[in-house]
């Protein structure tokens, strides 16, 4: 019996310390981040520039990569797809409209295989002549704040409770003598 009893509490201790470990365990950061952009984030500016280039830590895969800038006017002002070389991604601007704030979006693959997305900014202080691209569409709103915290501490749970009702239905069965 007090072997058993013993080994009921190894199980027991295993299960709560693997989804301790689970809850505690820190977020691996281990793909690209971004190191610098042109314009620098938050430049203003009086003259338009004619790229927009940002470089990361480390080269990033040409696939599935996307780079656009979006103007106070809410139209697209890129030109061209992006273009990827080793660590850097870029991408011509037309030449710039209203003065005020332009956001540069950008997702784009590491070269691990997660994709790393976010924005900077640039605002423009004098009027330019451009002529827009197509307006963005308002419903193209995405937040890249990783996967929710939700489902794996449900699961975790789940597997806590299915842990403690086998070793509690284990400890009742009756003994053969």
């Amino acid at each position: 019996m007090r072997n058993r009893r013993l080994g009921l509490l190894a199980v027991v201790s295993l299960m709560v310390a693997g989804i301790l470990a689970t809850i505690a365990a820190p977020v691996a950061s281990a793909h690209s981040q971004l190191e610098s952009s042109d314009p620098a984030n938050g430049a203003q500016l009086s003259t338009a520039p004619t790229r927009v280039s940002l470089t990361f830590n480390e080269a990033i895969q040409e696939s599935f990569d996307v780079l656009n800038v979006v103007g106070p006017d809410n139209h697209y002002w890129h030109e061209g797809d992006p273009t990827v070389t080793g660590p850097t991604i870029s991408v011509g601007l037309r030449e710039l409209g209203p003065a005020g704030k332009y956001v540069i979006n950008y997702r784009v693959t590491s070269a691990d295989g997660h994709p790393v997305s976010g924005q900077r900014t640039f605002e423009m202080t004098t009027a330019g002549s451009g002529t827009p691209g197509p307006a963005v569409d308002a419903a193209q709103s995405s937040s890249d704040d990783g996967p929710p915290l939700w489902p794996f501490i449900v699961g975790a749970l789940v597997i806590l409770a299915g842990g403690l009702g086998v070793v509690l239905w284990w400890s009742r069965r009756p003994r053969a003598h």
